[in-house]
C-alpha cells in the first residue's frame, strides 16, 4: 500500500511552496492537501474555537486530493487527520514557507506549529522553509533536500515526539555546502511599533523591528545558513527547562502555607 502524505503550509493554498512541495511529496506516496485559504504567516500554534471552521475542495494540484481550509495551520492538520484521511498519515509535511524559519522564528511560525502539530499526534512530520520571501522565489535546491530528506523520514521514522526544521539558505543547488544537524540559535526580534493615523485621525500600530543575532556559536542554524548549508534542526513541544528544575528546588513546598 503507499504511502500516505499530508501536506500544509501557511502561505495558503494558493502559494508557489505549497506547489512544490506537493510535486516532491508525490514521488514518494498519496497525497492529500488541507491547507488555509488565506496568508497564515506568524499564527504560531493558533487554533480557531469562537467561529467555525469550512472546508473547500480545491482543484489546483494535478492528482493531489486537496482542501482549502478557513482556519490556521494547526486547525488544518487536526481536520485533516480526524476528518479527511479518518487516519494518521505515514507523513506530515509544512511548506515550503516563503521566508526562514530559523532560530526563535519557530515559537512564531505557522509552517512550524503545523508540523509540531503533527508530532504531537504521533506522526513523523518535517517544516520545510527557504529564506526567500519572493511570491515566485525558486525552490528547486529546496526540492532537491526534500526528495533526501523525506524517503529517509519514510524508512526510518523520527524520534518519540520530534518534528524536522529544515531552513534553506538563498542559494541554488550547485552553490549549497550541504545539509548539517544542529542545534536551533538563540535569537530575537527587537520589536517596534511605528504609530500612525488613520484618515479619521484615530492612532493605530505597524509592527517593525530588526532581527537580533546575538548567538555567535559555531553549531547553530544561523550559524551553518550563513555559511552555505541547509539546516535541520530537531524540534520538540517540550518546553521544560530540564537545567533549572534543581536550581528552583526552593520553591517546592508541602503541606499548607
Amino acid at each position: 500500500m503507499n504511502k500516505l502524505i499530508l501536506v500544509t503550509n501557511d502561505d495558503s493554498i494558493h502559494s508557489k511552496g505549497i506547489k512544490e512541495l506537493i510535486e516532491v511529496a508525490q514521488l514518494f506516496g498519496d497525497v492529500v492537501v488541507v491547507a488555509p485559504d488565506k496568508p497564515q504567516s506568524g499564527m504560531g500554534h493558533a487554533i480557531t474555537i469562537s467561529e467555525p471552521l469550512r472546508l473547500f475542495p480545491f482543484k489546483g494540484f494535478n492528482n493531489a486530493e486537496a482542501f482549502s481550509c478557513s482556519g490556521t495551520p494547526v486547525d488544518c492538520v487536526k481536520l485533516a487527520v480526524f476528518e479527511v484521511l479518518k487516519r494518521k498519515p505515514d507523513l506530515l509535511l509544512s511548506g515550503v514557507n516563503h521566508g526562514e524559519n530559523s532560530s526563535t522564528n519557530v515559537l512564531y511560525s505557522g509552517t512550524m506549529s503545523a508540523a509540531i502539530e503533527g508530532a504531537m499526534e504521533g506522526i513523523p512530520s518535517i517544516g520545510f522553509s527557504l529564506a526567500d520571501f519572493n511570491a515566485d522565489a525558486d525552490f528547486s535546491a529546496t526540492k532537491k533536500i526534500a526528495e533526501n530528506i523525506i524517503p529517509s523520514v519514510l524508512k526510518n521514522g523520527l524520534p518519540t515526539n520530534t518534528t524536522l526544521n529544515v531552513n534553506v539558505p538563498k542559494l541554488t543547488f550547485n552553490d549549497l555546502k550541504g545539509i548539517k544537524v544542529c542545534s536551533q540559535a538563540h535569537a530575537y526580534w527587537e520589536d517596534k511599533f511605528d504609530s500612525r493615523k488613520d484618515q479619521f485621525g484615530r492612532p493605530y500600530y505597524w509592527l517593525t523591528g530588526e532581527f537580533s543575532d546575538i548567538d555567535q556559536r559555531k553549531d547553530t542554524d544561523l550559524f551553518y545558513l550563513k555559511q552555505g548549508y541547509a539546516t535541520i534542526v530537531p524540534t520538540h513541544f517540550d518546553l521544560t527547562n530540564y537545567t533549572a528544575i534543581d536550581a528552583l528546588k526552593h520553591l517546592n513546598h508541602e503541606g499548607e502555607f
